[in-house]
């Protein structure tokens, strides 16, 4: 009778499967770095198309925004700002360049300082934290006024050395500053890091206050894309060292188990 001989052997990790799992894997990889461009890039669109970037070059709102910081300004239309806003405008008489100053009356509204060293709004007084905690610095006494039609009454948080409309008084417009000046409505410091400005709520007992712009949603975009493409970006070299620890790991198996030869009987009756 003749011998018979087995031999065993580890399979290794390829197979049909280990191909569908890959192949898989890396259309998933693709459709993240798209996605995540598609996000990415629409985020800073979407933002360059709603917002403007501003430097700051004075203390005037002071603590609120610093010297050299940077903010991000909504591009809105003048009638849509509201008391309590930080805009940025631009007027002839008051300057040629840009300038970033506080909401604190609108047309009709009837604006003094200070009673009780707050600042008075149709006879309400403003609850106004955002000021500094110096007494010197949030002073700024001017008599009342009343703000024309279509124009603004604006201070700077940091009032003792704000150039702002208590400065110009005795201009024609008392002081004040046309609505089609407004360039855009500040939502942000973002250079330091500071986040979005405090709602100005001691404002609200007069009307409703101004809603933020979606300076939220194009940072989550921009972010999330960012996440996205590196993620599928990372698939494709992780797959690989993944695949070649499996193959070393499947050939050390295959080298430990030896072929066993078959055992030979002979019998004769």
């Amino acid at each position: 009778m003749s011998g018979q001989s087995t031999t065993r052997t580890v399979p290794g990790s390829g197979g049909p499967g280990t191909a569908r799992t890959g192949r898989t894997g890396q259309v998933l990889s693709n459709v993240a770095v798209a996605l995540g461009l598609v996000l990415f890039l629409g985020g800073f669109v979407w933002g360059a198309l709603l917002y403007r970037p501003y430097t700051v070059p004075t203390t005037s709102m002071a603590p609120t925004i610093d010297a050299g910081e940077r903010v991000l300004a909504e591009r809105v239309d003048g009638d849509d700002v509201r008391r309590g806003d930080v805009v940025v405008f631009r007027d002839a008489t008051w300057s040629n360049a840009p300038m970033v100053k506080r909401v604190v009356a609108v047309g009709g509204d009837t604006v003094s300082c200070c009673e009780d060293g707050k600042l008075t709004v149709n006879g309400k007084e403003i609850d106004e934290p955002y000021l500094p905690d110096d007494p010197m610095a949030r002073s700024a006494v001017f008599p009342e006024v009343t703000v024309p039609k279509g124009r603004l009454f604006l201070l700077g948080d940091e009032r003792s050395g704000s150039v702002d409309s208590t400065a110009h008084l005795t201009d024609a417009a008392s002081g004040t500053v046309s609505r089609d000046a407004v360039q855009g409505r500040v939502d942000a410091v973002v250079w330091p890091m500071d986040g979005m400005l405090p709602k100005p709520a001691g404002f609200q007992a007069l009307g409703p206050l101004s809603t933020p712009g979606p300076l939220s949603g194009v940072l989550a975009a921009v972010a999330g894309g960012a996440v996205l493409v590196l993620a599928g970006a990372a698939y494709g070299p992780l797959a690989k060292r993944a695949a070649a620890s499996r193959a070393r790991s499947a050939a050390g198996n295959t080298g430990g188990t030896g072929s066993s030869g078959g055992q030979g009987s002979s019998g004769g009756r």
